[in-house]
């Protein structure tokens, strides 16, 4: 190990390593990891997470009906602990199952569906800098504490809790890279745009929650374009990709690289103009869907002719295409992420 990476004897003499392995191999025995160890959630450990909010610890934040299981603010502060997460980032934490509670499909059968959809969760607000939540260079990567461990919490208390378990409850065909760390912020600050909590009702710089659960993401890798309309038409034939097509409409949303928002905004397009314009390109035609075998005629009795336009999106509103400025400006990359179902379009204070 390098010298950063080692435990010196004065530091092995302090934290018992081999008493806290033992621990480690304990929870692992019990079956109340993800795989990965995690912390002991002592009694002392989970007061001082549950000092962090005015919320009654009984308090019911989540509920799953077809298993009949609810999860109470000390189950979340629980597994928040576990996690890794320090004690003043369970509001976030909480404020992301408000989030998750509002979703159909979190409250449905998604955490068992065989897509092995997770949530994407977008913090906005002061918490970012409070709490150190990256929202620009490798967003989606590895290295920033809060940006990991939030989402795990999320994790453990589906499995914990809920008690879904792969191949047990859990039904996932493969599941999606990443089911359990995505959490990003959004980089205000890099935007030309307003933030995604404002457009959706709350107050600028007022810490807020969206959470909106995945069943995959795709990189728009555009850093060669010569004007604005090459640009969306790539995002437009990336959300249009017929394999992810499973239902008459979706929702997509755009993880936008600030490089891409800028050259939008640049040539004087809202985020609503970009909405407006990608859901009236996006989609397929009946024959190009019936020679992938997804042909939409037949289904309820409806029949198409083979040049019928069927379109991605329902409408153009941010429920259905949610966009997020976030990532480095090194290079113009940008995500397309697919909606699993669809999204409530709402955005959750931090308390």
């Amino acid at each position: 190990m390098s010298g950063a990476s080692t435990v010196t004897e004065a530091d092995a003499a302090e934290l018992d390593p081999v008493a806290a392995a033992r621990v480690g191999e304990y929870l692992f025995e019990r079956g109340w990891t993800d795989g990965l160890p995690v912390f002991a959630a002592t009694e002392e450990a989970v007061a001082e997470f549950l000092s962090h909010t005015d919320r009654d610890p009984d308090e019911i934040v989540a509920r799953l009906p077809q298993v009949g299981r609810v999860a109470t603010v000390r189950d979340v502060a629980t597994h928040a602990v576990m996690a890794g997460c320090r004690p003043e980032y369970l509001p976030v934490v909480l404020a992301t199952w408000d989030a998750l509670a509002a979703e159909r499909s979190a409250v449905g059968g998604a955490w068992q569906s065989t897509s092995g959809p997770g949530p994407l969760i977008v913090v906005n607000g002061d918490a970012r800098a409070e709490l150190g939540i990256n929202s620009t260079g490798g967003v989606f990567g590895p290295g920033f504490r809060a940006n990991a461990t939030i989402p795990r919490a999320v994790g453990l208390t589906v499995r914990n809790t809920f008690g879904i378990l792969p191949h047990e409850l859990e039904q996932a065909t493969q599941g999606i890279p990443g089911r359990w760390s995505m959490c990003i912020g959004e980089d205000e600050e890099g935007s030309p745009w307003e933030p995604l909590s404002v457009e959706l009702g709350l107050p600028e710089g007022r810490s807020a929650v969206s959470a909106v659960l995945l069943r995959t993401s795709e990189f728009v890798d555009n850093r060669h374009f010569h004007s604005p309309e090459e640009v969306l038409r790539d995002f437009a034939d990336t959300i249009q990709r017929s394999g992810s097509w499973i239902f008459r409409h979706s929702s997509v949303g755009i993880v936008m690289n600030p490089e891409h928002a800028r050259l939008l905004a640049d040539a004087g397009m809202s985020k609503q103009d970009v909405r407006d314009w990608l859901v009236a390109h996006s989609g397929r035609t009946e024959a190009e869907l019936a020679r992938v075998g997804k042909a939409l005629s037949g289904r309820g009795g409806e029949s198409f002719a083979p040049d019928h336009f069927h379109p991605v999106f329902a409408d153009a509103s941010p429920s259905s295409l949610p966009i997020v400025v976030a990532g480095s400006r090194n290079a113009a990359i940008s995500m397309i992420v697919r909606v699993f179902s669809t999204w409530s379009g709402r955005a959750f204070p931090v308390h």
